[in-house]
């Protein structure tokens, strides 16, 4: 339900994103001043992030667009930054590669970083873990983190 949550929001966010970058199809005309020099910079970074991803995991580009359901073309363009990804796409990268889609959606600048200790960030990179075992350790971690609050001495 929260995953549902967090592409809603995501997506909310990615139409705004579009709105002041020209849209997916013309990444070479930003939007003036900062806001468009932003979103060029989270084009850019995204696709990087997800070709160290997909390198790190030892997937071809053609293997992680086949698992991805994106032509390899699309996502060439999405590595080198020439092509803004949508909040969609981007769950589906990131389900291929097996990490964690609200990272991908933070590092796209769709969703604020927020708040996390090193325990809930280290989670969320390890590429060994699916999006249910992250997202149920996360909620057994936070429910110790409930539980102890209320004590003055946790153990």
């Amino acid at each position: 339900m929260q995953a549902g949550r967090l592409q809603e929001q995501a997506l909310r966010r990615s139409v705004e994103l579009v709105g002041t970058a020209g849209g997916p199809d013309a990444p070479d005309e930003q939007a003036g001043g900062p806001v468009g020099s932003a979103v060029g910079q989270a084009v850019g970074d995204i696709g990087a992030y997800i070709r160290a991803q997909r390198e790190h995991a030892r997937v071809s580009l053609r293997q992680l667009a086949r698992t991805a359901g994106v032509s390899n073309p699309y996502l060439s363009q999405i590595e080198r930054g020439l092509r803004t990804p949508s909040a969609e796409i981007l769950a589906q990268i990131a389900r291929a590669l097996r990490i964690s889609a609200e990272a991908l959606y933070v590092r796209a600048g769709i969703l604020e970083q927020r708040p996390a200790g090193a325990i809930v960030d280290a989670v969320l990179a390890d590429p060994h873990l699916t999006e249910r075992q992250k997202h149920v350790l996360l909620e057994v971690y936070q429910s110790f983190r409930r539980e102890s609050a209320g004590t003055d001495h946790p153990e």
